[in-house]
């Protein structure tokens, strides 16, 4: 998890309050939230709670987890994965049998994925390794003295 990033948290929330045209008194009363911490927030003194930030999410009709990525309190594939699971389960033209099967093969793929991307990490990693002993193994051979 990444650290609060509240200084660009606020500088987007004020972006998206003046793109919705509410004034921080409006967008703090939809929020359930006080006007002087909100105001707080927006100019990066503050770090709201995932509760406050859904709430304001919810005032400003955006998404909470592209709140939460802005606040370091979910990373960008984090907030992909739960946006695609929620699009499955919003879809109306599926029944929930096929929306719990269809995340299940997401979450196969995933998995597949992840497995094939750290075996090849390690594959790497020991490549490296072989070429530092190999490396080491003819500096060693350089070293060794010659009969004359």
């Amino acid at each position: 998890m990444a650290s609060l990033n509240v200084g660009n948290l606020g500088e987007y929330l004020r972006e998206q309050r003046r793109t919705a045209q509410l004034s921080l008194r409006q967008l703090a009363e939809a929020a359930g939230v006080s006007n002087p911490y909100l105001s707080q927030i927006e100019r990066g003194l503050r770090k709201p709670s995932a509760e406050v930030l859904q709430q304001v999410a919810k005032a400003l009709r955006i998404s909470a987890e592209t709140l939460y990525v802005r606040a370091g309190i979910l990373d960008e594939k984090e907030r992909e994965e739960l946006e695609t699971r929620a699009v499955i389960l919003a879809d109306p033209s599926i029944n929930e049998r096929q929306k719990q099967v269809l995340l299940q093969i997401y979450d196969s793929f995933r998995k597949e994925n992840a497995a094939e991307a750290a075996a090849a990490a390690e594959a790497a990693a020991g490549q490296t390794a072989a070429g530092r002993t190999a490396a080491g193994d003819d500096a060693a051979s350089d070293a060794e003295p010659t009969a004359s």
